[in-house]
């Protein structure tokens, strides 16, 4: 009997203990990954100077048959209360509560964002913007105070228990066979309280939630975009400079 039950033990720590090594080295790397290129992974993207040291570094993507310009409108409008987030509405309304519902459409209210806006990602947790230029690039930034979940200053030293992150987007528009092709690049990066709960919390919640809602939400700006493109221009945030129009020729306009 005690052989038998010293056996069931020693068993299970090997299974889990190979799972461990399985997540660690094959299923983390992959999902950290997922999408994106060598060439994507390395190079270096808006917003990267927020987290210099980040203890969470995550970079997806995920190719669309448009031109940026029509991807860009989905992309800016994201935030609850305003385009959602493409991703697991039912779970993220049911579990959290959060009361986000996607759009299938172009918001037209929804498409001017501008630095030091914040974007919701729940009732009382936003993220800033960064810096944006459209149709191009879109950065946020935020810390949330994991005891409350609320927002909380990155420098206050009273806050213990903090996620301090830069969630970045990269609109990489190139010539393809049938027109246009977007890759849209997305970058988490986070640091944390270096405790070991908080290293524990990151490994096992943070990253795979994470992936798992990022990549749905990649996923749903391109099955959008795909099918709806949006002819026109884009907004430029408040404060651009607008080009000024070219003179008239003296001769009048081309024949």
């Amino acid at each position: 009997m005690i052989r038998r039950l010293v056996g069931t033990v020693a068993f299970l720590g090997a299974a889990v203990g190979a799972g461990a090594a399985a997540y660690a080295f094959v299923a983390r790397p992959w999902h950290l990954r997922w999408g994106a290129t060598p060439d994507e992974i390395e190079r270096s993207m808006p917003g990267d100077d927020y987290i210099l040291f980040p203890r969470v570094n995550a970079t997806h993507a995920v190719s669309i048959l448009a031109r940026a310009a029509d991807v860009w409108p989905w992309l800016v409008q994201i935030g609850r209360s305003r385009g959602g987030f493409y991703s697991y509405d039912w779970l993220e309304n049911s579990v959290a509560g959060l009361d986000i519902h996607s759009a299938d459409r172009v918001l037209p209210e929804h498409q001017a964002l501008n630095v030091g806006d914040k974007v919701l990602l729940a009732p009382e947790t936003a993220l800033t913007v960064a810096s944006i230029e459209p149709p191009v690039s879109l950065v946020l930034t935020g810390t949330i105070d994991m005891r409350t979940g609320k927002m909380a200053d990155r420098d206050d030293p009273e806050v213990k228990g903090y996620v301090d992150a830069s969630w970045a987007f990269l609109l990489d528009e190139r010539d393809h066979p049938d027109g246009f092709v977007t890759r849209l690049v997305a970058r988490f990066r986070a640091d944390y309280t270096p405790e070991p709960w908080m290293h524990v919390a990151a490994r096992a919640m943070l990253e795979p939630a994470h992936f798992a809602m990022e990549r749905k939400m990649l996923l749903g700006i391109k099955e959008r975009a795909e099918v709806g493109q949006i002819p026109g221009e884009v907004p430029a945030p408040k404060g651009a400079e607008t080009p000024a129009e070219a003179p008239a020729s003296e001769d009048g306009p081309a024949s």
